[in-house]
């Protein structure tokens, strides 16, 4: 039995953004040709882009123009981050990058005589009498958009599974004084009242910026006014239900999309 003081507990367990290890998608520049050999790092991190924890047990995909899928040619893991590689094959348009889904500890917390307990051991029998607070397993993904010449929308399609920012401005046509427009859902469906949070990427390691907190309207829907160029992280957090068969009945998602802002 593991039980924990209740500030760890919430730590741990409810995954609180400001403290919490945030999975990132980051390329070395957005900026590419139909033939460049594209870079990016994959990894857990507190302040963006510095990698702390590598991004592993999980399928990396490339959306292109045209819609079709494939693995990106290299992906090397190391201690802090996943190196990916991937020269684009002389398509212009638009590249979806994902991490693809990776699936991390399964988390139980529990209440037993006036105590909070806790255990990731997912083998563990709940203790004689607690009373089962939450039950879910970590799933995270982070992805960004690269264009090569015009923006094009076929790599935009969700894929109508899991948690997604889908976005209606296109990620790739930001400028600050403009707003980006885009829709929360979850397995297809819109999520009202979902809280997102954009954090600004300086990459220096010093200390992370407050991010600007939204929360979507009733259709799932939400507006990020562009006030200053860079690059920035959109982050969602959301518990939902998982598949059949999974190891927990709930997955705890974490779910990224790195993008940029130019000047006009």
């Amino acid at each position: 039995m593991s039980f924990r003081p209740i500030a760890a507990l919430l730590l741990a367990a409810l995954a609180l953004p400001a403290a919490a290890h945030t999975p990132y998608l980051a390329p070395a520049s957005f900026e590419v040709r139909p033939d460049s050999r594209v870079t990016l790092d994959a990894s857990f991190a507190e302040t963006f882009f510095v990698p702390e924890v590598v991004f592993d047990n999980s399928e990396f995909a490339v959306t292109a123009p045209d819609g079709s899928r494939k693995s990106p040619d290299t992906v090397v893991r190391l201690k802090s981050r996943t190196v990916v590689e991937h020269t684009l094959p002389g398509q212009k348009g638009t590249y979806r990058f994902s991490t693809g889904n990776r699936l991390g500890a399964v988390f139980r917390t529990w209440s037993l005589d006036g105590k909070t307990g806790a255990s990731r051991d997912p083998a563990m029998p709940l203790p004689a009498g607690a009373t089962l607070l939450t039950h879910y397993q970590s799933l995270s993904r982070a992805e960004v958009y690269l264009t090569a010449g015009a923006p094009t929308t076929a790599a935009l399609k969700p894929y109508g599974t899991g948690l997604e920012l889908v976005p209606v401005t296109h990620p790739s046509d930001l400028y600050r004084g403009e707003r980006f427009d885009f829709t929360v859902q979850y397995d297809g469906q819109p999520l009202p009242a979902q809280t997102v949070e954009i954090h600004r990427a300086l990459g220096d390691g010093a200390r992370q910026p407050a991010p600007v907190t939204l929360t979507t309207d009733a259709a799932g829907n939400a507006s990020f006014a562009l006030d200053q160029a860079g690059t920035y992280l959109a982050l969602i957090r959301y518990r939902g239900p998982a598949p059949a068969g999974a190891a927990a009945p709930m997955y705890g998602n974490n779910y990224t999309l790195s993008f940029r802002v130019l000047e006009p």
